[in-house]
């Protein structure tokens, strides 16, 4: 997945296999253990990667490697149940090709969801944190190389997260009565925890989350137009002075847990993001 011509050629056959005239108003990436989302869309139309030519499939537990089509609380939505990652051995290119993919399909605005590990102290486990802004230490941008057919060749990442993406969130968040924190997200490329010395830095450096995706996809999507909410499932928190052995199993499993307030506030959330564009 490495230029345009491909990225097209997938979102025909996408196109081709989803029901007529459909068209996404929003795209939606789940991370690990997050796939459960799904089931909050309504006649949903599934299409596995491996029916798209050249289109990369994830390896990762738990990524079921598939797109959903369907509706959430009446918005069309194009769902990646599961993404790959650069620690499989992907590039950046073939990392941000479903966010391209989904563009070309017609989606205004992209809702980018993952399993991180909390930095800041005062987050618990099992919370949400909405993704205020990102630092990219994975040494990889999906821009490198030619410069990408369509859209900016130097986009501006100053405001990667939508400002009233955020605000939305945390209106629908506060309906709710459901706790939402706001944070930086570290993305590192992984597939390694991280070392106590390594998790103090990302702290100093102004993280409050640390995972392995969705920094690659976010400069993809910026950099196509589309507007971004970023939203990190706390799964585990890495404190340095008091690190615990972390298993990719418990990892899952309190992402699957979250997975029920995400649903929550997507079907809250979607209607307004919907005026939003319209707006």
């Amino acid at each position: 997945m490495q230029n345009a011509e491909k990225v097209q050629n997938c979102a025909r056959t996408l196109q081709s296999r989803l029901p007529r005239a459909f068209r996404p108003d929003v795209g939606l990436v789940l991370g690990t253990g997050l796939g459960g989302v799904v089931e909050a869309v309504d006649d949903p139309c599934f299409v596995p990667y491996t029916e798209l030519p050249d289109f990369p499939v994830s390896g990762a537990p738990s990524h079921q490697g598939r797109f959903v089509a369907g509706r959430i609380s009446g918005v069309p939505v194009l769902v990646q149940q599961g993404r790959c990652h650069l620690y499989e051995g992907r590039t950046a290119a073939e990392v941000a090709a479903g966010v391209r993919v989904t563009a070309l399909c017609g989606a205004g605005s992209l809702i980018v969801a993952n399993a991180a590990g909390a930095l800041n102290p005062r987050f618990e486990c099992g919370t949400l944190m909405l993704i205020d802004d990102h630092i990219n230490c994975t040494g990889a941008s999906p821009l490198t190389g030619p410069a990408p057919a369509g859209g900016l060749r130097f986009p501006d990442m100053s405001r990667a997260y939508d400002p009233e993406y955020l605000r939305l969130a945390g209106d629908a968040a506060l309906r709710l009565a459901l706790r939402l924190e706001k944070g930086v997200y570290v993305g590192v490329a992984g597939p390694q925890w991280e070392t106590r010395a390594e998790t103090r830095l990302y702290r100093m450096m102004g993280g409050d989350a640390v995972g392995m995706s969705t920094v690659v996809e976010v400069i993809a999507a910026v950099q196509a137009g589309l507007r971004v909410l970023g939203i990190s499932c706390l799964t585990n928190r890495n404190l340095p002075d008091c690190m615990v052995p972390v298993a990719v199993e418990e990892v899952i499993a309190a992402a699957e847990r979250a997975g029920a307030d995400l649903c929550a506030l997507l079907r809250a959330l979607l209607p307004r993001l919907r005026c939003s564009l319209s707006g």
